[in-house]
């Protein structure tokens, strides 16, 4: 084998990364044999790390050998699409909450679950879990509702075929009630949480919608049982997920024309 230039490669860190490289764009799947002879690892060192990457989330293991898992394509979107959809989004956030004085939330979907991008504290905030950067599963919040009702099929048979943990007594966790809860936000445009993830607290949210119907993110208004009433607040929120889904359509016209 030859020796390694950079001494940056003869971590494991190092080695890792070479092997997630090892990957080009045609590339749908490599064998073991393959990554040896692109990354000039020894094969037992690259069968070990390739095995801690599955571990981690960041290959998948298949027939043939490994593939570069979602997670590695959702870190790279989040780079770029979150950060940028965060900088458009901020103006639409503070005018709602100056609005409302109810605690907003943006969110975009990672696997099954809601990644929490913002949030702006209410005035009177209910106690809450979430947090930024912190994730919730998607059944159990109305961001998360709001964005699996505008996901692919494949996601959604997932979730609703899948274990759904109960968070609270008010959880739902049989997949016809969520199914029909799903169906809703189609036809009214909003998700409700009502205590499914933490007591004592009401929310609702709408997705941002793409130009294909999905949702890049979710906007949410958060508020305590007995003092919020989320219907009052449904054109606030919707009138800025709809300006703030012009906005990024906008942003994206002009940078695939430049």
């Amino acid at each position: 084998m030859a020796s390694d230039p950079d001494p940056r490669a003869s971590t494991v860190l190092g080695k890792a990364v070479r092997i997630l490289q090892a990957f080009t764009a045609d590339d749908r799947v490599l064998g073991l044999a393959e990554l040896v002879r692109r990354t000039s690892l020894h094969k037992a060192t690259t069968f070990r790390l390739a095995g801690d990457l599955v571990d981690n989330g960041l290959l998948d293991r298949v027939d043939g050998g490994y593939r570069l898992s979602g997670s590695v394509f959702e870190l790279g979107m989040r780079a770029s699409v979150e950060r940028s959809l965060l900088e458009l989004a901020m103006p639409f956030l503070q005018d709602l909450y100056a609005r409302t004085g109810e605690t907003v939330h943006l969110g975009v979907l990672d696997g099954h679950d809601v990644v929490y991008v913002a949030k702006i504290a209410g005035h009177r905030p209910a106690t809450s879990p979430s947090r930024l950067g912190g994730r919730m599963p998607l059944h159990c919040t109305a961001i998360g509702k709001a964005l699996l009702a505008h996901a692919e099929p494949g996601l959604r048979h997932a979730v609703l075929t899948g274990p759904l943990e109960r968070r609270t007594p008010h959880t739902l966790v049989l997949p016809g009630p969520l199914d029909r809860q799903l169906r809703a936000v189609l036809t009214t445009g909003v998700a409700h949480e009502r205590e499914e993830s933490a007591l004592g607290i009401l929310c609702v949210a709408a997705p941002i919608l793409g130009p294909d119907d999905r949702a890049i993110g979710a906007v949410s208004l958060t508020g305590p049982v007995g003092r919020f009433t989320p219907e009052r607040h449904v054109g606030a929120l919707r009138g800025a997920t709809t300006a703030l889904a012009a906005t990024v359509a906008r942003r994206d016209r002009i940078s695939s024309s430049d």
